[in-house]
C-alpha cells in the first residue's frame, strides 16, 4: 500500500520587502513632514520589527528626539566599536535618558576575531576598511539580524557619496529608512535651536563627524563635513550603508 502523500515544508525566501515596496512608501509620503510620517509608520505597523540605529554623533539627537517623539519603545542600536570617544559614550547615555528611549541595544565586536585579527589594536593605521569590518560592520550585521526594517540617520548633505538618498531603500530584503535624507545642516540647527537639544561635546572643538577615536579629526571651515573621517585614506563610508555584493569577502 502506497504511503500517505506527505506535505512538503518549503523554506519562503521571499525578502520581506522589495524594491516596489520602498518605491509605493516614497511616494505615499512624498512631502510628508518628518514627524507625522514616522508616526503613521509606526503606527500603522509598517516597519514590522524595527530599530533605529545610531552613532550618536553630532547630528544623532535630531532623529533621536523625532523617533522618541513618534514611538519612545522603537530599541536604539549602538555599535560599541571598542575605540569610541569616551565623549560620544556620555553623549549616548544622556540622550537615551532625556528622551525616554527605554530599549538601548548596545552592540559591541567579536572578542574572538578581535583577538585573532586586531590583537594589537592598530588595524585601523593599515587596514580601515578591515578594522572597520571586524569593529562595525560584522556587529551590526548580528544587530540587524531578526529585523524587518531599520532606521538610519543618513543625509544626503553629509558628503558627495550620501547625495540623492531616498527616504525608503531596500536592502536584503530589509526596509531602510532615511527619515533625513533631505534634511540640510540649516534644518538640523533649527531643529535643535527649537527643542533645546543637547550638542555632542566635540563639536565645539571642531569635530564636525565622529567615529572611532583613531580614525577622526577636526574638520577645517569649508571642508566636507565627513572630511574628518579617515582622513589621508581613500575611504568615505565604514561600510554599513555599502550594500554587500554577492560572493564578496569580508574585510577579516
Amino acid at each position: 500500500m502506497a504511503s500517505a502523500a506527505r506535505k512538503i515544508d518549503v523554506i519562503d525566501t521571499t525578502p520581506a520587502f522589495t524594491q516596489a515596496d520602498a518605491d509605493r512608501l516614497s511616494a505615499r509620503f512624498a512631502g510628508v513632514d518628518t514627524l507625522t510620517m514616522l508616526k503613521a509608520l509606526f503606527a500603522e505597523g509598517i516597519l514590522g520589527n524595527t530599530a533605529v540605529v545610531s552613532s550618536f554623533g553630532t547630528e544623532s539627537a535630531v532623529l533621536l528626539h523625532l523617533v522618541a517623539r513618534a514611538n519612545s519603545a522603537t530599541p536604539v542600536v549602538f555599535v560599541d566599536t571598542l575605540r569610541m570617544f569616551p565623549e560620544t559614550l556620555t553623549y549616548r547615555d544622556t540622550l537615551l535618558a532625556i528622551f525616554g528611549l527605554s530599549d538601548s541595544r548596545t552592540i559591541t565586536p567579536d572578542p574572538v576575531v578581535l583577538a585573532a585579527k586586531d590583537a594589537q589594536q592598530l588595524r585601523w593605521s593599515y587596514d580601515p576598511d578591515g578594522c572597520c569590518e571586524i569593529r562595525k560592520v560584522e556587529p551590526l550585521k548580528r544587530a540587524k539580524a531578526g529585523l524587518d526594517s531599520w532606521i538610519s540617520g543618513r543625509k544626503a548633505f553629509q558628503s558627495q557619496t550620501r547625495q540623492n538618498i531616498a527616504r525608503f531603500e531596500v536592502e536584503d530584503g530589509r526596509l531602510k529608512v532615511n527619515p533625513l535624507g533631505d534634511w540640510m545642516k540649516a534644518d538640523l540647527d533649527a531643529y535643535f535651536a527649537e527643542h533645546d537639544l543637547p550638542r555632542h561635546p566635540l563639536e565645539a572643538d571642531g569635530y564636525a563627524s565622529i567615529g572611532c577615536q583613531p580614525c577622526t579629526s577636526k574638520v577645517q571651515p569649508g571642508e566636507d563635513p565627513r572630511a574628518g573621517r579617515w582622513r589621508g585614506w581613500d575611504k568615505t563610508e565604514c561600510g554599513i550603508h555599502v550594500p554587500e555584493k554577492p560572493g564578496e569577502e569580508p574585510f577579516f
